[in-house]
């Protein structure tokens, strides 16, 4: 159980009420988003909410408030066209508060709708179908899987419990490393500026970069082609730069024959003494130092 949250069958204490029996990511993270800026919630599940209930009382995905998304029309959409639901909704509302201690609120905000809010939402609408999102690779999918099965008797409000702790579980990690993104921006943005290479980017210890480099306004960073920086196993990595976020395909990909081969072929094929590894898609490499990662990227743009 999540310490601030209380699940209630009497109405009349509830400070905050969503929908009864089975249950989705929508309202789930939704509650959670609820326990990051509530002290303490005493949460109804119910299928009617009552017309007397104080002004206070937060209610979600029913009764078609504001934070509900079932009355005609929906509740609004994002800018790419995304539909809110009630977790959206509620992100809207309270997200901008859990970020405003990060290093950028707005692009911590930002970057959680789109990493995690705004697919619970196109799930919970049907705004990206089941196709499109494959049940092994969705959040919505896995707290589904939470509800009461046809064959066992646990009460649906004991999942429902059960599921929040999965969920706030994700929500922690996800936030914590877009927290830890955002607070890398400055590090990325300095490297790009000061990098002596016009081709490459080299990082003093690993951050993570992707994001930044590929949106960044610093016209150094359009002319990029590999970044080099220390390997958590030790040695020094060079990585190629994908053509966007949305595109793996590299700015300028990797001989094709350097792919998948021992370290002594490659030593063979590059020169390069130092050289242990390449991935066989071709995106990352390895040297045991940090002059011979720059030299094989160079090498790398070069062919």
């Amino acid at each position: 159980m999540i310490a601030n949250i209380t699940i209630t069958n009497d109405i009349t204490t509830a400070n905050a009420i969503t929908h009864g029996g089975i249950f989705h990511a929508d309202e789930v993270f939704g509650t959670i988003i609820l326990s990051k800026v509530m002290d303490n919630i005493v949460l109804a599940r119910t299928f009617k909410v009552p017309e007397d209930i104080a002004a206070d009382v937060i209610v979600y995905d029913i009764g078609g408030g504001d934070f509900d998304h079932h009355q005609l029309g929906g509740n609004g959409t994002r800018a790419d066209g995304t539909p809110y639901a009630s977790c959206g909704l509620l992100w809207k509302e309270y997200g901008p508060l859990l970020c405003a201690n990060t290093a950028n609120p707005e692009r911590a905000f930002a970057m959680m709708d789109a990493k995690l809010i705004s697919g619970i939402d196109a799930n919970d609408t049907g705004y990206i179908s089941p196709k499109d999102c494959p049940p092994g690779m969705s959040v919505s999918a896995v707290i589904s899987g939470f509800n009461p099965r046809w064959d066992e008797k646990t009460p649906a409000d004991e999942k429902f419990q059960m599921a929040l702790q999965m969920a706030e579980t994700i929500f922690d990690n996800t936030f914590a490393s877009i927290c830890s993104t955002v607070a890398a921006e400055a590090a990325v943005e300095e490297a790009i500026e000061t990098s002596p290479e016009d081709d490459v980017v080299v990082f003093s210890q690993f951050v993570p970069w992707q994001g930044t480099l590929l949106s960044s306004h610093n016209p150094k960073a359009e002319k990029m082609l590999y970044v080099v920086f220390p390997s958590l196993r030790g040695g020094w990595n060079w990585q190629g730069v994908p053509v966007s976020c949305l595109n793996r395909d590299l700015r300028k990909p990797c001989p094709e024959e350097w792919k998948g081969q021992l370290a002594d072929e490659l030593r063979r094929m590059t020169g390069i003494e130092t050289a242990t590894f390449v991935h066989p898609a071709g995106f990352l490499g390895s040297c045991s130092t940090r002059e011979d990662a720059i030299k094989m990227a160079k090498l790398a743009i070069a062919e």
